[in-house]
């Protein structure tokens, strides 16, 4: 009887990474996770300078203009490198988010750093495109205030050949919203 047991738990288990689950299989795990890890990045010096020194730069810039730079970051990102790529992902933020997925063990499968028009300031792996304002992870944070949380499904990533869940939270100055991070949790290292 125990051996069928422990065989239907490692069945629940494989079952469990073989399917795509929803982010809230993985919220109390990766709540942990901000709350631990996350939480204390958002209040770091360099991470806020980094991200208001672009908001001045990128402030001016309509849709035509975001949809330029997007174009040219998609084009960029297919070849492998570029002016704005690498202008980006040589930046010290990508330094920094670099460190702190290295430091993380496996957890974060990518992280990147969105300005107030969720532009790429920072990221640890080159994103497929630059704009990511569009999109829930800076609609449900920016948009939606400081101290924003939003958990996406969980997904199989190609790139990294896990499944992750993207953690996406505000990032606040003095209780203003500046930006916003999105951390690809690997749900398989929790």
């Amino acid at each position: 009887m125990r051996k069928l047991f422990n065989g239907l738990a490692v069945l629940a288990l494989t079952m469990t990474f073989a399917m795509p689950a929803a982010a809230n299989d993985f919220e109390p795990q990766i709540k942990e996770f901000y709350n631990s890890t996350v939480k204390a990045w958002l209040a770091d010096p360099a991470l806020i300078a980094a991200i208001k020194a672009q908001n001045a730069e990128t402030s001016g810039f309509d849709a035509a203009k975001i949809d330029t730079l997007d174009k040219q970051w998609r084009a960029e990102a297919k070849a492998g490198g570029g002016d704005l790529v690498n202008k980006v992902s040589g930046n010290a933020l990508s330094a920094w988010l670099k460190a702190k997925k290295d430091e993380a063990g496996g957890k974060i499968a990518e992280a990147f750093v969105m300005d107030a028009k969720g532009l790429n300031v920072g990221m640890s792996d080159t994103t497929s495109d630059y704009m990511q304002g569009d999109e829930g992870k800076h609609q449900k944070t920016f948009g939606a205030g400081a101290d924003a949380v939003f958990i996406d499904e969980v997904e199989f990533d190609e790139s990294s050949g896990a499944f992750q869940s993207q953690l996406s939270t505000t990032i606040s100055d003095g209780g203003t919203p500046i930006g916003a991070i999105t951390i690809g949790v690997n749900v398989e290292k929790l």
